[in-house]
């Protein structure tokens, strides 16, 4: 309710909400450094939504009223998923645009016949943002590991011949400005034939950095006005997800993407019951979505 010095935490209301987000399991392919979902091939303490749960909501938000136009799903790897396109079908044939959050590797691979039937039928209402982390094989291989560079390179092109729509997510650790990242990224693209513009920030997203531990300002109510920032615009004004921890008898809703884990944000077991405000009361808030201006949505 108040930060440390006492003064009142600032809250976010549900403004609109436009977007549910699915976590389809905490399960990845890979281990990357410093992932905020801790995923691994090991990891599941969120286990496995099924196409039931991802239904479940879709029918809540028909028999509601609510006003989302945007399905998306992230993990782990959401294409560890065995049931991600039928979840995918199930939320294109409903009229929704789709998004998936993957580092394009094997396991969307295996989902190629499908992901191409879902192109042939919806178009661009299917988006897929790939995460690269730098434009640079070193780096990127320094976060996600020996080996990872060549299959996302071959996820990208095959997405881009292949004439889905799809988007690229990096990272701002690597003491760049956006212009030089941006240009290294167009370089990137031009010598791998991958049709992105490199300034279009919905086409090259560079997120922020997260870090649990590190020392970040508490968001009071004044803030707003200091830094000339509406709370309208942070992403839990517009965005709900919805997980499904390990043990638990059924998924519950939190406010976004970055807070999948914590009893403390955890909503209710629908959306109905997620529909207050959100204090910002975590450092993800601050660091990535206040002071960071970032959202994991495209809009």
């Amino acid at each position: 309710m108040v930060t440390a010095k006492g003064e009142e935490r600032a809250v976010v209301a549900l403004t609109r909400l436009s977007t549910v987000w699915f976590n389809t399991g905490s399960l990845c392919n890979i281990t990357c450094k410093s992932c905020y979902m801790d995923s691994s091939p090991t990891n599941d303490a969120l286990v496995y939504l099924s196409f039931d749960d991802v239904r479940r909501y879709l029918d809540e938000i028909k028999s509601e009223g609510y006003p989302v136009d945007e399905i998306a799903f992230t993990g782990g790897e959401p294409f560890m998923n065995p049931a991600l396109p039928d979840m995918l079908a199930e939320s294109l044939g409903r009229g929704y645009r789709v998004l998936i959050l993957s580092n394009a590797m094997k396991p969307m691979y295996h989902r190629r016949a499908r992901l191409l039937e879902l192109r042939a039928k919806h178009g661009d209402a299917l988006a897929i943002r790939v995460s690269i982390d730098h434009f640079t094989q070193e780096k990127h291989e320094a976060i996600r590991g020996p080996g990872t560079w060549a299959p996302v390179i071959e996820g990208l092109r095959w997405l881009a011949e292949n004439g889905f729509n799809f988007a690229v997510a990096g990272r701002t650790c690597w003491d760049e400005t956006d212009a030089q990242a941006r240009a290294g990224y167009a370089a990137f693209f031009a010598e791998h034939n991958i049709q992105i513009d490199a300034e279009d920030p919905a086409r090259l997203v560079l997120f922020p950095e997260m870090d649990i531990v590190a020392d970040v300002p508490e968001i009071t109510v004044n803030c707003w006005d200091i830094l000339g920032i509406k709370p309208e615009t942070i992403m839990c004004a517009t965005s709900r997800m919805v997980v499904r921890k390990k043990g638990a008898d059924q998924p519950v809703v939190v406010p976004c993407t970055l807070l999948p884990y914590d009893d403390d944000f955890e909503l209710g077991v629908d959306l109905a019951q997620s529909a207050g405000g959100v204090r910002l009361n975590h450092p993800h808030c601050a660091k990535f979505c206040v002071l960071g201006g970032a959202s994991c949505s495209p809009d």
